[in-house]
């Protein structure tokens, strides 16, 4: 494997960053062992037992990566979803490789409800899994589109996850229940019967033919069924709730509430017994009984997520039903109401109107708007307020064609700025500036036009022109706030200050209440450096305003104009927690926000929330794939940014943008398809051809590389870019003096330390091993301080086994930067060939920086490993081997660590992958030790 090399360092940082982690060190350790008797309490299927010693385990060390997998795993057996959905997504958090939890990840999500995710989340994509992994992910995607109705695709994932493993139980299980449910009897009687032969005497098979029994109508064999699953195990909660409500339906009261007292006791806290006890309670008269087992339906389900009861009809109605039973017709309704969806045409569709209008609801206001302009096309009401709802929705293209279709009807100058303002959100401005211009020339004094007008101007880049309608509009609206408003803020953005704080002073005059202006003011003075003045207007502002997003935004930037980053997160972390879900800005900050203070998981979930906010936006789902990126979730990126490119448009920019980052993930046929669309606008832009032939190398096209390389030295003969790619092209055909050729020229070119690096990195791998340190030594002598350069030749030189030089290039490194953990982790990987025990003190420097690298992780677990250290070798390296399970090099460690652990069956198991894998170092000493555990 090839891996990183890094520093020793007898600095006082460097010792006392060692100390530091001492402590560490002792709890990474204990938490450890309780981890390892979890484990084993596990595999004895204590639950209880588990739980305990895991958080026993987190109390000693929280950041422990293989505690939270298995916490996650524990918890979903003990009935706590959850609790599982927060261990495993702190384990995501962490750094798990997601092949590790998806499956009960999804489980977890699906025991909540949240059926929806188990569909959308990207963590739970197909891509990069093995083959069982995905046959039981294609099942938990089959259940979610069974309870979100979607009959077709669940019958799909179904048959996807029986190609995988034809002989697996678990396909035609699945499938029973897809049938019922379209009232395909003989269809899931077979599955059900495949399902029996497969595993004959199984009572989750002889449930499910139980099932096909009682939907179908045939009670005897259902009866009979269901009596012999609870002869076989009595604990068999489902067909126990199945056989009382069987048994209610034919009167036999005394039978169904015996087994309703055996179901409560099994699952005290699933709502159906309590309902078939009302049931039974209310046909006896029991008015008190029936409103007191009523009472427990409603205490049971009233806590549980909206989004659990939604896709599970059964229960939906039973808590809506109850509610109304004890005429608690207000928590009746949401219940009633969700059942009503499903229902076309419902009598409920005015309720759902007003409940739309009231809360707001926009998306339910747009349902209900085109339903009724269906009905009623013509009223021009009700068609400006869908137009509106569209384009706050950013669906301009919606909005446009709504737009044209009412104009042709009738002419409408309100009709006609929304036609432009849908035009601008799908990049159409020349056809929208036409209509908006259009409106103004009829009538200037159209308020609503006028100021769709000055934006648009202002989004094109024509602020003179924007600044030119406003001033007129503002002669003849002189006492129109929102006009000098508007004034403002483009001069703000010209860098007018001081014409923009005389106009948020006008607005100010007109409407003291006006925010926006207040901000404004506020804005100038941060920009002016007057910050006094501004936090004191700010703080004015607060006290009746504390939760609005823009003040709080404002606070914050003005915060870090000050230098309080502190502050400034904190604020804008507000700011985005108070924005509504088409306010951006404050989320696109705080994503760029944490990235840019090196904190990717906060800046995931922050990219989450922005995206969750407008799923179709494009920028919204770059900076979703950048921070998947940067938490090394590579297989969510890719999906993110697929979506992102199916939704863009012809934007160079743009499309360039999210093929570089597609590029990152790996993602070579999603790069050419972006960069095809940028080209098809744009052929000769530099970036898009670059990325191109990047493309093209990845293909193994080399010749369409070189078309593009020199394709760009035509535009530019100085292009770094070319000369890089030519080099790469070079390489690739094997052609070491043109590459060596390209590099020189680039050197030549742009004499800089990274252009310097590659010369010496290729010199070396292509054998020349005197030239790349004679390079190295030329550069070093007029840039002593490089550090760059120096890993570099220090690279090169552990490549070729010159260790006692590589450590002394290293060394340096560290002295001149303590906190560059990849010269650290080199240097501890040069250190174990050495066989100097300094290995475990350098290699536990690096893990202190970067703590979640599994590379870092790998080499402080074989440096503890060598060190005789097993617990902490143990610990690290189960870490590594979680965050990254496709590297042969850690799972041989670990299988190695595990073997000295005693731990043979997962010993055998992590170096058996290793050596699939292959190719790595130790190959044949991994295939020795395998056969002395066989």
């Amino acid at each position: 494997m090839t891996r990183p090399y890094a520093p020793l360092c007898g600095l006082l940082a460097a010792l006392l960053l060692a100390a530091s982690s001492g402590s560490h060190a002792q709890d990474a350790a204990k938490a450890a062992k309780f981890y390892e008797n979890a484990l084993k309490r596990y595999e004895a299927r204590d639950i209880a037992g588990t739980i305990i010693q895991l958080k026993n385990a987190l109390q000693a060390d929280k950041n422990q990566l293989a505690v939270q997998v298995l916490l996650g795993k524990a918890l979903l057996a003990d009935s706590q979803p959850g609790a599982a959905e927060v261990a495993f997504n702190e384990a995501l958090r962490l750094g798990v490789d997601r092949a590790e939890v998806c499956v009960p990840l999804a489980q977890a999500l699906s025991a909540q409800g949240k059926q929806q995710q188990v569909l959308s989340d990207a963590r739970l994509s197909m891509d990069g899994l093995g083959a069982t992994t995905r046959r039981d992910l294609l099942l938990e995607r089959a259940s979610a589109y069974s309870d979100l109705g979607d009959a077709r695709n669940a019958l799909s994932a179904v048959q996807e996850a029986r190609k995988i493993d034809p002989a697996a139980v678990q396909s035609w299980l699945a499938e029973v229940p897809l049938r019922i449910r379209a009232r395909q009897w003989a269809q899931a009687q077979a599955a059900a019967d495949q399902a029996i032969k497969l595993q004959p005497g199984s009572a989750e098979a002889l449930y499910q033919r139980a099932s096909v029994a009682h939907a179908s109508g045939d009670l005897r064999e259902a009866l009979a069924t269901y009596d012999r699953i609870v002869a076989l195990d009595d604990k068999h909660f489902e067909a126990r709730i199945a056989r009382a409500g069987l048994l209610a339906d034919l009167t036999r009261d005394n039978d169904a509430l015996a087994d309703l007292t055996a179901a409560e006791k099994l699952h005290p806290k699933d709502p159906r017994a309590a309902y078939l006890r009302a049931l039974i309670n209310d046909r006896r008269g029991d008015a008190p009984g029936t409103k007191a087992a009523l009472k427990q339906v409603t205490d049971l389900l009233d806590p549980v997520p909206i989004e659990f009861i939604r896709f599970r009809t059964q229960f939906l109605m039973l808590n809506g039903l109850a509610h109304f039973g004890l005429a608690e017709f207000e928590k009746a309704k949401p219940y009633l109401e969700l059942a009503a969806r499903q229902q076309p045409g419902s009598p409920l569709l005015k309720l759902l109107a007003q409940i739309a209008l009231a809360e707001p609801n926009p998306t339910r206001a747009q349902e209900l708007l085109e339903e009724y302009t269906r009905a009623r096309p013509t009223d021009s009401q009700a068609l400006l307020m869908l137009a509106s709802v569209y384009i706050n929705q950013g669906r301009g293209a919606r909005a446009a064609t709504l737009m044209q279709e009412a104009l042709k009807q009738q002419d409408s100058p309100d009709m006609r700025a929304a036609l432009g303002i849908g035009l601008l959100q799908i990049g159409q401005d020349r056809m929208a500036l036409e209509q908006l211009e259009a409106v103004y020339k009829a009538n200037p004094k159209q308020l609503y036009a006028t100021l769709a007008l000055v934006k648009a101007y202002a989004r094109s880049g024509r602020t003179a022109d924007a600044l030119r309608i406003s001033g007129e509009a503002i002669k003849r609206l002189p006492n129109e706030a929102s006009l000098a408003l508007l004034d403002a803020t483009l001069r703000q953005g010209s860098g007018d200050l001081a014409g923009a704080r005389q106009g948020y002073d006008r607005a100010l005059r007109l409407d003291p209440k006006l925010i926006d202006a207040h901000l404004g003011m506020a804005r100038v003075d941060a920009l002016t450096k007057s910050f006094d003045a501004a936090d004191k207007r700010l703080r004015e502002l607060l006290k009746s305003n504390e939760r609005r997003a823009d003040v709080q935004f404002e606070v914050a930037l003005l915060n870090e104009l000050r230098g309080k980053d502190d502050e400034a997160e904190k604020w804008l972390r507000s700011a985005a927690e108070s924005s509504g879900p088409r306010e951006l800005r404050a989320d696109f900050a705080l994503t760029e926000w944490y990235l840019r203070k090196g904190k990717p998981a906060l800046a995931l979930q922050a990219a989450k929330t922005l995206s969750g906010k407008q799923p179709d936006d494009i920028e919204a789902l770059r900076a979703l794939a950048g921070a998947q990126l940067a938490n090394g979730d590579v297989a969510a990126a890719r999906l993110t940014l697929t979506n992102a490119t199916r939704k863009a448009s012809f934007n160079t920019q743009q499309l360039v943008s999210l093929a570089g980052l597609q590029l990152q993930a790996q993602d070579t046929q999603g790069a050419a398809y972006s960069l095809d669309k940028a080209l098809s606008s744009s052929p000769d832009n530099p970036a898009a051809l670059t990325l191109m032939a990047q493309v093209d190398l990845r293909r193994n096209e080399p010749a369409g590389a070189e078309a593009k390389a020199r394709q760009l030295l035509k535009l530019d003969a100085k292009s770094e870019a070319a000369y890089l790619l030519l080099a790469e092209v070079a390489s690739v055909r094997r052609e070491p003096a043109k590459e060596i050729e390209a590099l020189r020229r680039l050197q030549e070119l742009s004499p800089r330390s990274p252009n310097a690096a590659r010369l010496i990195t290729a010199l070396s791998r292509l054998g020349r091993a005197k030239e790349a340190r004679d390079a190295a030594d030329q550069w070093l002598a007029r840039n002593p301080r490089d550090t760059g350069v120096m890993k570099a030749i220090g690279d090169a030189e552990a490549r070729d086994g010159s260790f006692t030089a590589a450590r002394q290039r290293y060394e340096t490194v560290v002295k001149l930067n303590p906190q560059d953990f990849e010269a650290l982790n080199n240097l501890a990987n040069v250190l174990i060939r050495l066989k100097d025990a300094a290995a475990v003190q350098v290699a536990e420097q690096a893990l202190a920086l970067r703590p979640k690298d599994a590379l870092v992780l790998d080499t402080a677990g074989w440096a503890n490993l060598k060190a005789g250290k097993l617990d902490r070798a143990l610990q690290l390296l189960r870490d590594a081997r979680l965050r990254s399970p496709a590297q042969a090099e850690i799972r041989y460690h670990l299988g190695i660590a595990l073997a000295k652990a005693s731990r043979t069956p997962e010993a055998k198991e992590e170096l058996q992958a290793a050596i699939k894998a292959g190719n790595f170092d130790e190959l044949d000493e991994a295939k020795r030790t395998l056969a002395t555990l066989n």
